[in-house]
């Protein structure tokens, strides 16, 4: 545990200030005990893993009270994801930040700003796509989670096309099974057949192979 509180204190960027900084600070300041005093009297801003981990945690908590409970399939699914990235002992430390995180408001816009100065594009689609898994933890991705992770990728200033990409991939729909044919859903049947054809084409196995 040790280990985590000066990896993720000392590792701490520009996630150290702004909103973000003001929902982690008060509630886990432990966590700078070790944190090099320079570092912070400086306040450094190169993107690090401690940035990305609480940047996701903080948008994981906007998600999961978007629809006014927290699942058990939520945190077995956020644990299982920090296990297999950190370990163990660093993931029971980040739940335990999670909780906290989960008793504030978390206010989305502000934080995704910040997030969007600092963090490349590949890194936000990959927090989009893990945001878009973790509401589909329990098999059923509720109407208020989309609306908030919809939210959350519009701040991140992620492409519209993107961000239908990844919804796709969780959120069976009408509109979905369009996406991934290329086409629009006012496609003519003629429209639609060649898609199907064109994907049978791609997909065949001997072009597979």
């Amino acid at each position: 545990m040790a280990k985590f509180r000066k990896w993720i204190g000392a590792g701490l960027g520009w996630a150290f200030g702004g909103p973000i900084g003001g929902l982690i600070g008060l509630g886990l300041g432990w966590m700078f005990d070790n944190a090099s005093e320079q570092d912070i009297e400086r306040g450094y801003t190169k993107t690090t893993t401690g940035d990305f981990v609480v940047s996701l945690l903080v948008l994981i908590a906007a998600v999961m009270k978007a629809d006014g409970k927290v699942m058990q399939s939520e945190l077995n699914y956020v644990k299982s994801f920090l296990v297999q990235r950190f370990g163990q002992s660093s993931a029971n430390e980040a739940l335990k930040m999670l909780r906290d995180l989960l008793k504030q408001n978390i206010p989305v816009r502000d934080v995704c700003t910040q997030i969007r100065t600092r963090l490349d594009y590949p890194s936000r689609l990959e927090l989009i796509h893990l945001l878009y898994g973790l509401a589909n933890a329990d098999k059923a991705v509720d109407q208020s989670e989309i609306k908030v992770i919809d939210e959350i990728a519009y701040y991140l200033g992620i492409s519209s096309s993107d961000s239908k990409s990844i919804k796709s991939m969780f959120v069976k729909s009408a509109e979905s099974s369009y996406q991934i044919l290329g086409i629009e859903q006012t496609a003519t049947i003629d429209e639609i057949k060649k898609a199907y054809r064109r994907l049978a084409k791609e997909y065949h196995p001997d072009k597979v192979s």
